[in-house]
């Protein structure tokens, strides 16, 4: 009788290959966390920390004074990611499909000028345009008046319509080159022989980019768009560098980032409740976590059967 054929035994190489990127993942993001999550349910009664479930959230959405200061922040969140949609994200594909002509010259010059902002300090960039933007001293005002527009100029920062707007634009231009590199890469990526067919077909110029390369870079484009949305709803750095922790004029460029740093740590004579700012940051963490779920549950999936 013929003995069954036995199976080698599975060795989990992956777990253990994993296993250092996990501890550190779970050390800095997993416990912080859920730690945030659990300060978020508790009180500070009489010095103590007492279990109060999910009251904080009803304060903090259902109280006039809190939820009047966290719709106004989750507003100018929203807007601070619908410009970076707009106006970031096309101009990085644009850019992109420009650096990929074959007649740009200079393409290791242009791509490296756009990129060297992302690597800037925000701080650096917030005090630079803050200079740059000043009605007393910054040179905004004389270079629109060498060309005839001074009469344009207004001083953005300091008033509530423009500021958030005029925050928004700075920080696109600084991050333009992020979308421009991933769309770049992913427009060198595209095999020469689906151009070169296209080409044979006719398909050239503008009508190749919207017919065989936008098509195929849509995955890119989807990373991209849920990336901006993460990171607009976690900004803070620039908004806090050139406006302050009060982020003015009058909460005009508050976002939840800064509405939960005055209220987590306290600021001038606002005391610090981190029961509360723990409370705006698990808020945080849910809006970004049904967005990416959103991307990765419908779109990306509908991007791959579209490629496929």
């Amino acid at each position: 009788m013929q003995k069954p054929i036995s199976k080698p035994p599975i060795r989990w190489h992956i777990p253990v290959f994993l296993a250092p990127a996990f501890l550190i993942y779970t050390a800095v993001m997993v416990i912080p966390l859920l730690g945030t999550i659990q300060l978020s349910l508790f009180s500070d009664i009489d010095g103590e920390q007492v279990f109060v479930g999910l009251a904080n959230f009803k304060t903090l959405l259902g109280d006039q004074h809190w939820s009047q200061q966290f719709w106004n922040a989750l507003l100018n969140n929203t807007w601070f990611f619908v410009i970076h949609m707009l106006v970031q994200n096309p101009i990085g594909i644009l850019l992109a499909a420009l650096l990929s002509s074959n007649k740009l010259r200079m393409k290791a010059f242009y791509r490296t000028s756009i990129f060297i902002p992302t690597i800037l300090s925000f701080v650096i960039v917030g005090f630079a345009w803050k200079l740059i933007l000043s009605p007393i001293w910054g040179v905004a005002p004389s270079m629109l008046d060498a060309v005839g527009l001074k009469s344009l100029f207004t001083p953005w920062l300091g008033k509530e319509e423009y500021a958030l707007t005029t925050l928004a634009l700075i920080s696109v231009w600084q991050f333009v080159g992020i979308p421009m590199m991933l769309i770049y890469a992913a427009m060198l990526s595209i095999p020469d022989e689906i151009l070169e067919a296209a080409e044979c077909d006719g398909v050239t110029g503008i009508s190749q980019f919207w017919k065989i390369k936008l098509p195929l870079i849509l995955p890119s484009i989807g990373i991209i768009s849920i990336l901006t949305f993460v990171g607009n709803f976690n900004a803070f750095d620039l908004i806090y560098s050139v406006q302050g922790a009060l982020a003015g004029p009058n909460f005009g460029t508050d976002v939840l980032g800064t509405f939960m740093f005055r209220t987590f740590f306290g600021f001038q004579l606002q005391l610090g409740d981190p029961n509360m700012g723990s409370a705006i940051a698990s808020i945080m963490f849910i809006i970004i976590l049904i967005g990416v779920s959103i991307y990765l549950f419908g779109i990306q999936t509908r991007l791959r059967r579209y490629q496929f």
